[in-house]
């Protein structure tokens, strides 16, 4: 079968694996059908996603169909569609032991650190397998970038009568402007690009946007809108090392910041005018937890997360190295793209 191998950053190439073998306790072979493309595989293109290694098979956002189960899997069986949670903890280390599997100290990122799922048949741990039948493939592959913004908001904890400022409108940013409308607070989102905000005011509802020009306006205006209180939380989306310092100065007293993006660069910001002054919350927030993936597809069954706005292109997967790189393009218009496995 073929694979789509990321040899070294802008370089992929179709190399020949062979299928896997049965599964063994507590293992999934699963068929691939959707894979979603995110920040996280463009950084690893691009060579700057500090987590990636080489040569890897990208691919985490991922829908699948089971197609066998090893002994003692009785959650799943073959013919179940499914998506999955593709951060792999070794459920041992302290963290895990505390249920924080999300930052596991050994944790493996499917497609990051280890072979991901564009390819058409790998085998998983089955506990990572979360049952959707009521989803497309495309939905499924949806759910661990909105898992990603669950995890972000949860992380940020804002309340109805609060109000929270998301920096950064891409799909992360976006997956956190879905849970944050859910938590009954207010919701401003900045961004550089124009075109992204018009997309938050005329598909995801939001009547609070600000084009970021990177000076003091920046936070004169979110004084303006909230009547100088400032932003009870503040979810930094963009992975900039200069909007996740100068992101402080948008919060309340008493405020709590969210860094949902990554940077490699070291952060320097005030300490006494502002994070101490204000007595600020610092946030990071890593992957997601089990629950989310089950929150999420409630959700999209429900309808209460509409995912027809989120899917702008589709790639057949024996066309991703060509198209791949457009998809980088400021001009592309991407929102969201999905291979299409054959």
């Amino acid at each position: 079968m073929q694979a789509l191998l990321l040899e070294k950053p802008k370089h992929f190439s179709f190399v020949d694996l062979p299928e896997p073998p049965p599964p063994g306790p507590g293992e999934a072979v699963v068929r691939v059908h959707a894979v979603g493309i995110c920040g996280t595989d463009y950084g690893g293109y691009l060579g700057k996603m500090p987590f990636f290694s080489y040569p890897r098979i990208p691919g985490h956002e991922l829908g699948v169909k089971v197609v066998a189960v090893g002994e003692g899997v009785t959650h799943m069986k073959p013919g179940d569609r499914c998506c999955i949670e593709p951060y792999i903890n070794c459920q041992a280390c302290y963290s895990c032991r505390r249920g924080l599997t999300n930052c596991c100290e050994h944790h493996q990122t499917l497609g990051v650190h280890c072979d991901g799922g564009l390819r058409p048949l790998f085998t998983v741990p089955a506990r990572k397998l979360h049952s959707s039948p009521n989803l497309s493939h495309a939905q499924n592959a949806l759910v661990e970038t909105l898992a990603i913004g669950c995890h972000a908001v949860d992380r940020g904890n804002p309340t109805h009568g609060e109000t929270v400022l998301i920096i950064g409108a891409g799909p992360i940013g976006l997956s956190a402007l879905e849970f944050a409308k859910l938590s009954g607070a207010r919701v401003i989102v900045m961004d550089m690009v124009a075109s992204r905000l018009d997309f938050v005011r005329d598909t995801m509802g939001v009547a609070d946007t600000l084009v970021a020009t990177g000076s003091g306006a920046d936070e004169q205006a979110i004084a303006r809108l909230t009547d100088g209180r400032m932003c009870d939380a503040v979810i930094d989306a963009t992975g900039s090392s200069i909007s996740m310092a100068r992101a402080l100065a948008f919060c309340s007293f008493g405020g709590r910041l969210v860094y949902v993006g990554i940077t490699q660069a070291d952060l320097v910001f005030p300490h006494a005018p502002v994070m101490h002054r204000r007595e600020l919350t610092l946030l990071a927030s890593r992957n997601a937890l089990s629950r989310d993936f089950s929150r999420i597809i409630g959700l999209i069954e429900t309808g209460t997360i509409d995912t027809r706005p989120w899917i702008t292109h589709h790639v057949p997967f024996a066309d991703t190295i060509r198209v791949f790189p457009t998809l980088l393009e400021p001009t592309s218009g991407v929102l969201k793209a999905v291979v299409d496995m054959p």
